[in-house]
């Protein structure tokens, strides 16, 4: 029995070792099989070697973002300096600048104006008085934020601030509904504008300087816009930009710029400083009045030629009056010169008035806007400027002295003496603002103003006054054939 056994074990122990040697195998066939099915039907298995960039993606991709692009481009646009996609890719490709991030580059340093200039991808909301710098690449960059008073004075109150941001990626940015192939500068009106001298010093001087390397290619957005100050200084307005301007407060469209100016920088009170003039221009206040006298086509660029040099006194219509105006013009007279006196109206006019001031070589003012008229003067010309009492010669010298200097203008100054003053009849010689004006002037602005500045008039001692006008006349003697 147990030999029987034994021989039935060992062949049943045979079976089983060779039935799993052959599942074992087709495990293994089915494993391999199934593998390699896996791994060429899944299209998103991960692998640990490092992704590879697609080219022909890339460039697909590279083509919509340029197609977009195009496509605002071609979006609806106005005539105010906005141009085709394709006169815009004329002109990149003449530049042969591509757009990069862009920067923006803000000053507050100076003494009067904050202004930002914005370079690439500039997008303009003018409702939202709001300057935008998109970045031209997805890498996201770091969002910043400048408020920028766009009027020149940065003091002056009542004025809406332009905000000026960096974008941090483009999926933010507003899109372009107006695309422009020249340049914009913003600024505020209103202000002190309405006083004719600050319509020079705050606007027109600032602006020329910031616009006049565009040969007339750039665009104006004015916020607080006045069209009264637009329509009296047009024929300038119109030299410095060939388009309408806009007016940023009810404009609905989000306008695209390549280089934009955020508010205008004044350098000095109605005058330029050429070191910092942009765009390495190196302007002064001599090509501010050549501009003016080609502007309104003034026939005299030089004092001279004339048999015997004119004179013209401004006579002032209120506050700061000369009370012996004949006499004035009667000892001009006595020193060799023809004279005439000549009183401005702020609604004259600007070509009415500058062809009258530019036919005389000399002009003598009290202290005030109307000898803001110089700049319309032939070069060599002299100017008299009548200070008022009241120690205010720093301020005449900053505001006129300075100025007709750095216009090629000869530039004197008379100052009056207490007798000069009505001040001294109205308060007597024992009030502190005829006695003590350094006082006055240590109690504050408002007192300085309010008597110097707003309550006197001036009676010159022509006698002394003579001094003056011989040094003046012998300025122009060279100049003038008619003593030789």
């Amino acid at each position: 029995m147990g030999s029987e056994v034994k021989p039935a074990k060992h062949g049943l122990r045979r079976h089983l070792n060779a039935g799993f040697f052959a599942g074992f195998l087709l495990v293994l066939l089915t494993y391999v099989i199934v593998s390699q099915q896996f791994a060429m039907e899944t299209p998103t298995a991960v692998t640990s070697t490092a992704p590879r960039i697609d080219e022909n993606e890339s460039v697909t991709k590279a083509r919509v973002e340029t197609e977009k692009r195009e496509q605002e481009w071609q979006r609806p646009k106005d005539t105010s300096g906005a141009v085709s996609a394709e006169e815009l890719s004329k002109r990149d490709s003449a530049n042969a600048k591509p757009i990069e991030n862009g920067k923006v580059v803000c000053s507050s340093n100076g003494f009067y104006s904050d202004t930002c200039d914005v370079d690439g991808d500039v997008r303009i909301n003018g409702t939202a008085l709001s300057v935008t710098l998109v970045p031209a690449s997805r890498r996201p960059e770091r969002r910043r934020e400048w408020k920028i008073q766009p009027y020149p004075r940065r003091t002056v109150s009542g004025i809406a601030e332009v905000t000026v941001t960096r974008q941090q990626d483009r999926a933010a940015a507003p899109a372009c509904t107006v695309t422009h192939g020249v340049p914009g500068v913003v600024f505020a009106l209103g202000g002190l504008t309405g006083n004719y001298w600050h319509d020079f010093s705050d606007v027109l001087v600032p602006l020329f300087v910031a616009s006049r390397r565009y040969g007339g290619e750039v665009q104006f957005l004015v916020s607080n816009i006045q069209p009264w100050w637009l329509g009296k200084y047009e024929a300038v307005v119109r030299r410095l930009s060939r388009y309408d301007a806009v007016d940023l407060d009810r404009d609905t469209e989000v306008r695209c710029f390549r280089r934009v100016t955020v508010g205008l920088r004044m350098h000095k009170e109605f005058s330029v400083k050429p070191e910092l003039a942009p765009g390495g221009q190196r302007l002064t206040m001599a090509d501010f009045a050549a501009f003016l006298r080609d502007t309104y086509a003034l026939p005299r660029a030089a004092a001279a030629g004339a048999r015997r040099p004119r004179l013209v006194v401004i006579r002032r219509g209120h506050y700061r009056k000369i009370v012996n105006m004949d006499e004035v013009v009667r000892a001009a007279e006595a020193a060799g010169f023809e004279a005439a006196v000549m009183s401005p109206r702020f609604d004259e006019a600007v070509e009415e008035v500058a062809r009258k001031v530019n036919a005389f070589d000399a002009m003598v003012g009290v202290h005030g806007a109307g000898l803001t008229n110089a700049a319309f003067l032939p070069v060599g010309a002299v100017v008299i400027q009548v200070v008022p009492y009241g120690r205010l010669e720093r301020m005449a010298r900053a505001d006129f002295g300075e100025p007709v200097a750095d216009m090629g203008l000869r530039y004197m100054e008379y100052s009056v003496a207490a007798d000069e003053s009505t001040l001294l009849e109205m308060l007597g010689p024992e009030h502190q603002v005829v006695k003590d004006p350094e006082a006055v002037h240590r109690s504050g602005w408002d007192k300085v103003a309010e008597y110097y500045l707003g309550k006197q008039d001036v009676r010159i001692n022509v006698a002394r006054f003579a001094a003056t006008l011989a040094a003046a006349f012998d300025h122009l003697r060279p100049s003038h054939s008619y003593l030789q």
